[in-house]
């Protein structure tokens, strides 16, 4: 997917996202059980995508529930 959106005409964003974060969401990398990030994330670095970290550049993965709003 993402390399077929990185080779669109015109300006891309192709953007993986790191989900390495398990205090506030599953987190999987290379050698993880849930999920592994192995080679997408050498594709990501070889071809010069964006790699987002959601420990290091979210503040907020889920936002706290309004008072009053239905969960």
């Amino acid at each position: 997917m993402l390399e077929y959106t990185a080779g669109g005409p015109g300006e891309t964003l192709a953007l993986l996202l790191h989900h390495d974060d398990a205090e506030r969401e599953f987190a999987y990398d290379r050698q993880s059980s849930l999920a592994r990030l192995d080679k997408a994330w050498d594709e990501a670095v070889a071809r010069g995508w964006v790699v987002v970290s959601m420990k290091q550049d979210w503040k907020t993965v889920y936002p706290a529930p309004e008072a009053g709003a239905a969960q």
